[in-house]
């Protein structure tokens, strides 16, 4: 039995936790769940109470959100080096990785729900407003190859997946920074074998409607 089982759904933030598993060559033990079904029941819910996917479950430790299970395996396999090498590296890699957790996330949803702060708003928003953060991921990735510099880390898989999701299902702009970044990132080796399993799975549970 795998010491690492990885629950998730292919239609689901999962492929970021896939693709920082094969980042890392971990061996793991798959846990396909459905929405409202098994990633409801009982038995997923006393992993993850809050009922919802990407989860992993270590040596009988178990680490939910992304952003964290990107940030943990990175520490947990420390010779893929995708975790950060000194404090020049540290800085970038946790700012970012939060950045893209937090902001992101907040303004891209909230975008997508129909709302936007407004300016007496935007005080109290954590992230201010949709259009800085885009101004932010910009100019931090037209600046550099990577979140850390000219360095692959683990918090290239989080903050990429912003963007490459964004970029191809509309929820971020077209910019060339963006454009770029994607294309270093989908070239990955590790990048394109999740993808290809994920996708897989996707044609497949499609093939059964």
């Amino acid at each position: 039995m795998a010491e690492l089982t990885f629950y998730t759904n292919p239609m689901s933030r999962g492929q970021i936790a896939r693709w920082m598993l094969e980042e890392v060559g971990a061996e793991y033990e798959q846990v396909l769940l459905d929405y409202g079904g098994s990633m409801k029941g009982a038995e997923y819910l006393a992993v993850n109470p809050m009922g919802k996917v990407p989860a992993i479950v270590h040596r009988g430790r178990v680490v939910t959100e992304g952003a964290a299970i990107c940030a943990y395996l990175a520490d947990a396999f420390p010779a893929a080096g995708l975790a950060p090498r000194d404090d020049d590296e540290r800085a970038p890699y946790y700012r970012w990785l939060f950045f893209s957790a937090g902001p992101v996330e907040s303004a891209i949803t909230n975008r997508s729900f129909g709302w936007d702060p407004e300016d007496r708003q935007r005080v109290m928003a954590g992230y201010g407003h949709y259009e800085q953060v885009v101004d932010v991921l910009d100019r931090q990735i037209a600046g550099s190859d990577y979140v850390c510099g000219t360095r692959f880390t683990a918090a290239d898989v989080y903050f990429g997946s912003q963007i490459i999701w964004g970029t191809q299902f509309g929820t971020l702009p077209k910019r060339d920074s963006f454009a770029a970044y994607v294309e270093r990132l989908a070239a990955r080796p590790a990048y394109r074998k999740a993808k290809g399993i994920d996708d897989a799975l996707i044609a497949g549970m499609q093939a059964q409607q």
